[in-house]
């Protein structure tokens, strides 16, 4: 469970991280390299985390929480 939770968390840095470097190659206008880069990687983080939270669900190594009703 330990290792679900570290690596959500360094999934989520990581779609930080290549946000705000997307911003600067956005911001810096001319680049060598192309914003949709990091966008791209971006969306690639977002899916592996739902993936992992789907597997980790589905075996049981993580319980979602109970409905509210």
């Amino acid at each position: 469970m330990l290792a679900v939770k570290i690596t959500v968390g360094a999934l989520l840095i990581f779609m930080i991280f290549n946000l705000f470097k997307a911003m600067i190659v956005m911001l810096k206008g001319e680049s060598e390299e192309p914003m949709s880069k990091y966008i791209g990687r971006r969306v690639l983080a977002s899916a592996a985390i739902v993936i992992l939270l789907l597997l980790a669900i589905a075996t049981g190594i993580i319980t979602p929480n109970p409905r509210p009703y």
